[in-house]
């Protein structure tokens, strides 16, 4: 009775350690040390897709220690580390442990990281991208001063984004299907994402990671942006030849979705009114010259067709809440503003260039026209009617 007694007792402690390594495997670890940051906050930040979420914050001590213990994402993720509005980024999709050296004055370019190939992929897209806007703040400066003429400053903004692509694409098409080509996609510069998305060429990097991402993680919410990103794009520019997303079920998706605050700070989908409608969706600031009169003709557009199935949901970048509540509080249609104003990853992700901008989605659902040029407003909804 006593052995047995005894092989039962191992048999349980054997499953304790089981369970208890188990439950301590559905975390992951980023630890390190900073050098010259005693008595600085560091804060570990989640990014999501439209947002970002401080996790956890440490005040470092003189030997720079810090250690950061969070629950493993169900899907591949990103996150960072914030030091003096430097940033380091690294992604997460398992219980790896990542260990971080730096230095506070150089935190975010000449820091080490070991413990995944995705983390180091990323340091050097990071580092790509500092390249080319440091180049082309360069640039500006010096087409401002009259030193370079215009031909010359648009080649050489040109050249600085493909140089950024070059190395980029070396991490997409290597191993389409990594965090780090996801990550390579959406590096923006003065707001604007470098990868263009309604440029052919680039059309396909962002092809080759939606069919990987929908093939690994077909219930990833990165994976369904990205999804609803591409096809978007490739109904405005009637690409599809030029991009193989046979795995990709194009009936699912329309255009991409958002949800803003309007005046009374109740968020608004687009999704939700968009069903049944043609829906004019426009990116505007309300604190620009142009702001009045184009409202002006939005509100003649608003009356002449609203009957006829005509919505707008319009989109603020101004930086002022106040201003663009008070302009916006007696307009008739839907009015959202994103807090993120110029930093905008919303307008980002739609590739806005310039304001204004427009898009029309017909009453099927399908974004079927981009306006960069709106003085011919009136023409592009009512044909969509």
């Amino acid at each position: 009775m006593r052995n047995i007694s005894t092989q039962v007792l191992t048999v349980i402690c054997f499953c304790m350690l089981l369970f208890v390594g188990c439950r301590n495997n559905t975390n992951f670890t980023i630890k390190g040390v900073v050098s010259g940051a005693e008595g600085q906050m560091m804060y570990l930040d989640n990014v999501g897709i439209s947002d970002v979420i401080t996790l956890d914050s440490i005040k470092l001590n003189a030997k720079g220690q810090f250690k950061f213990i969070k629950k493993r994402p169900q899907f591949p993720d990103f996150y960072r580390l914030r030091l003096n509005n430097q940033l380091i980024n690294f992604s997460i999709d398992s219980t790896e442990t990542v260990s971080v050296v730096a230095d506070a004055g150089t935190f975010a370019t000449t820091y080490t990281i070991d413990g995944s190939k995705n983390c180091k992929a990323i340091k050097a897209i990071t580092l790509a991208q500092l390249d080319a806007n440091q180049a082309i703040n360069r640039l500006r400066k010096d087409y401002e001063d009259k030193i370079i003429t215009d031909t010359t400053y648009r080649a050489k903004l040109i050249a600085a984004a493909d140089a950024y692509k070059t190395i980029a694409r070396k991490y997409i098409y290597s191993a389409p299907m990594s965090a780090a080509a996801y990550f390579a996609l959406f590096q923006q510069i003065d707001g604007l994402l470098i990868f263009d998305l309604y440029d052919r060429t680039d059309l396909k990097a962002y092809g080759a990671v939606a069919t990987s991402f929908d093939h690994l993680y077909p219930q990833s919410p990165r994976s369904l942006h990205l999804k609803n990103l591409t096809l978007q794009a490739m109904k405005v520019i009637r690409s599809q030849r030029s991009v193989d997303l046979s795995n990709i079920k194009h009936n699912e998706v329309g255009f991409l979705d958002i949800e803003l605050p309007d005046v009374k700070g109740n968020y608004v989908k687009l999704s939700t009114i968009a069903p049944g409608k043609t829906v004019l969706v426009n990116f505007t600031a309300y604190q620009t010259e142009w702001s009045p009169s184009l409202n002006l003709a939005l509100g003649d557009l608003y009356t002449k067709y609203h009957n006829n199935g005509l919505e707008i949901y319009q989109i603020s970048l101004d930086s002022d809440l106040n201003f663009w509540r008070n302009a916006a509080s007696n307009l008739p249609w839907y009015c959202v503003i994103d807090p993120q104003s110029v930093y905008s990853q919303v307008a980002a992700l739609y590739n806005i260039r310039q304001l204004p901008t427009a898009f029309i989605i017909d009453k099927k659902g399908n974004l079927i026209k981009r306006l960069d040029d709106l003085r011919n407003l009136e023409t592009s909804v009512k044909s969509s009617l």
